[in-house]
């Protein structure tokens, strides 16, 4: 599918075609099939967030050079009693943003905002990855490309000419958690149904690295499916996002002619893997109470349970999808980040087996 970036020919190419997609005007979508992406950031993604953090270290790199996606990386200031000592390597927090596949980036402000919050106050490295982006690349190249930044990571924990120090000398690689929103939520999920049957590549190669997945955070995952739920039938016009966006969202993302029962939608639907086989680490599964997402989240954490997997359900009452991007700073998003927080140090125990190694 041809793809247009620059914003002075998103006028006239939408005179030429008629419009078919159009997302807020920053993508939009043409009847020859044309994709028009608006370099500006979207109105909901206000450029007044901070853009530094006092006790937070970032930079960014690009981990894919042939796909060109990068990642954004950050990392607690050291503190000057730990800076004259042995520093303590920190939990590593793989983070893959929202936006329905269509939209979203690392370097967007709202995200940004909320890893640098993230990394501070959860004393944690965050590597925030990018992705491709549909219509241009349908599901699951999403899904392929975070298998890929997890492959990039362990070349990083092996070390080597190509390892980047910056990141080395903070990372603990041994308690990796993967992380996403949204839809990043769902690529953590396929991600963890990969490693935990065995169906991704890492588990058909030698690991080259010292990388070992702790737990996932899912944050509001971004499920679909053809049966309505109570919370996506009632959920009001005026809510973002509403039922016609989402919508928009899989008519753009799955693959050609599949529905929303596609497997890589709907972890339930009639052709997705039995997830009783899959091997789970803990999960965490964040839910907001005024989001369209809430029934079918609180359905797939309660099913995997009832599977006997370890899996914790934290519901945000009288929020909405993606409170975190959208008050950052709020005190509910510190409530959030520390559940996450203490998640992570539960599952950070040294076991009997590595205590002995």
């Amino acid at each position: 599918m041809p793809a247009v970036s620059a914003a002075a020919c998103c006028a006239a190419a939408a005179t030429a075609n008629e419009v078919a997609e159009d997302l807020f005007g920053f993508l939009r979508v043409l009847s020859d099939g044309t994709v028009l992406r608006s370099p500006a950031g979207p109105v909901f993604c206000p450029t007044t967030f901070p853009g530094s953090h006092p006790s937070v270290e970032w930079k960014e790199a690009v981990y894919d050079k042939a796909k060109n996606l990068h990642v954004r990386m950050y990392k607690p200031t050291p503190t000057p009693t730990a800076s004259v000592g042995k520093k303590k390597k920190l939990p590593v927090l793989v983070h893959f943003h929202g936006g329905g596949f269509c939209l979203g980036s690392c370097t967007w402000a709202n995200v940004h905002e909320f890893c640098l919050r993230l990394a501070a106050d959860a004393g944690a490295v965050v590597l925030s990855a990018g992705y491709r982006l549909a219509p241009e690349h349908r599901l699951p190249a999403a899904f392929d490309d975070g298998a890929g930044f997890m492959r990039w990571l362990r070349d990083q924990s092996a070390g080597g000419a190509a390892s980047d120090g910056w990141l080395s000398e903070a990372a603990d690689f041994g308690h990796v958690f993967v992380t996403g929103d949204s839809a990043g939520g769902t690529i953590a999920h396929h991600l963890a149904v990969r490693a935990g049957s065995g169906s991704g590549s890492a588990a058909a190669d030698p690991e080259p690295g010292l990388v070992t997945v702790r737990g996932y955070v899912l944050f509001m995952p971004f499920f679909g499916g053809v049966r309505r739920t109570v919370s996506e039938a009632e959920c009001p016009e005026e809510a973002f996002p509403n039922l016609d966006l989402v919508d928009r969202f899989w008519r753009l993302s799955l693959p050609t002619g599949a529905t929303r029962d596609h497997p890589v939608a709907n972890p339930f639907g009639p052709d997705s893997p039995d997830l009783g086989s899959v091997d789970f680490p803990p999960v965490l599964v964040v839910v907001g109470g005024l989001d369209l997402t809430r029934d079918r989240t609180v359905d797939y954490a309660e099913r995997l349970v009832a599977m006997g997997k370890p899996v914790e359900l934290a519901e945000f009452a009288g929020k909405p999808h993606g409170f975190y991007l959208h008050e950052p700073a709020s005190e509910a998003t510190g409530e959030l980040i520390q559940t996450v927080a203490r998640f992570v140090d539960g599952c950070g125990a040294i076991t009997a087996s590595e205590a002995a190694a």
